[in-house]
This record gives C-alpha cells, sequence and structure tokens, in this order.
C-alpha cells in the first residue's frame, strides 16, 4: 500500500517538472518562463521529497535503523533550502533581466518600470 503512495508522489513530481520543462519552451518571455519554471520545479520537487520521507519513514519503521530517520532529516533541510532559494533566484533572474531591458510583452502595468521612472524623477541634478 505504502509503495502506491510513493509512486504516486513521484508521479506527480514527473508531471509537475514535465510541465515546467514545457512552459521553459513554450512561454513569451523571460518572466512567464520563470513563472512556469520555477513553480512547476518547486511543487515537483517537493512531491519527490515527499516521496522520500514516505518511503524513509517505512524503512524506518520496518528495520529500525537510525539511518532512515537521517534521510528524512536531510530531506527537509533540503526542501527547504529549495524553498527559500527557488523564488529568490527567480526574483534576482527577473531583475535582472528588467534592468536589462527585457520588458514584459503583454503585460497591462509595469509597476516597476513606473517605480523605476519614479525614482529618477526625484533624483536631484548633478549639473
Amino acid at each position: 500500500m505504502i509503495e502506491y503512495v510513493i509512486y504516486s508522489f513521484l508521479t506527480i513530481s514527473i508531471v509537475f517538472n514535465f510541465l515546467g520543462s514545457i512552459a521553459l519552451h513554450r512561454f513569451p518571455d523571460v518572466y512567464t518562463r520563470l513563472h512556469g519554471a520555477t513553480k512547476c520545479t518547486t511543487f515537483g520537487t517537493i512531491f519527490a521529497v515527499l516521496a522520500v520521507v514516505v518511503h524513509a519513514l517505512d524503512m524506518l519503521h520496518r528495520t529500525g535503523n537510525p539511518k532512515y530517520l537521517q534521510m528524512v532529516f536531510h530531506s527537509v533541510v533540503a526542501l527547504i533550502a529549495l524553498l527559500l532559494t527557488n523564488p529568490t533566484g527567480a526574483h534576482a533572474i527577473a531583475k535582472a533581466a528588467h534592468l536589462s531591458g527585457y520588458l514584459p510583452k503583454r503585460a497591462v502595468v509595469d509597476a516597476y518600470l513606473l517605480k523605476r521612472k519614479e525614482g529618477e524623477k526625484n533624483e536631484p541634478c548633478n549639473s
């Protein structure tokens, strides 16, 4: 029974990661590609880690070997690191793209551009 749960988590993980790779190829600009790729890979990784945790807890219950508890701990730490770094990295890439001149193609409102223009107006003149 527990194997079905593990296989279900792995299947969901594969589907999310596959959708993320499709988003990377199909979406029109860097912002939507980042959105699709980071969300899908984050969810895909969450379900992969869940599969590892369920498997490790099952093996810990069966064998009593503490190395499986260590596997759970390492998986959770890796998941926390991913949850912290994935959106941060995506934000940094999006900001770098915006500052480089790659503006969103179909954005109705570009609040970051408006904020930058307001900041330029309020800067004191050097001459």
